[in-house]
């Protein structure tokens, strides 16, 4: 099964499910969802970001200035 299946299914458990169990889940995953999330500690997400600095700098992608970029969202904003 998919995992967005799985996200799905356990989003609509845990909606309606009783106390009792969603304490015992919450006490299952406590630890992880307590850790902060470095994403500079994450080699796949550092990996990922220096592909997309790359594709960038080679041409491979067209990058959008930030001014490009803030211009489309105030135009979008005015309709």
């Amino acid at each position: 099964m998919a995992a967005t299946t799985l996200r799905d299914r356990l989003y609509d458990y845990i909606r309606y499910a009783d106390d009792k169990k969603v304490k015992a889940i919450y006490t299952m995953v406590e630890d992880e969802i307590n850790q902060k999330y470095d994403p500079w500690e994450d080699p796949e997400y550092v990996k990922m970001l220096d592909k997309r600095v790359d594709d960038i700098k080679t041409g491979k992608v067209k990058g959008v200035s930030w001014e490009e970029v803030k211009g489309k969202f105030l135009l979008s904003k005015k309709k």
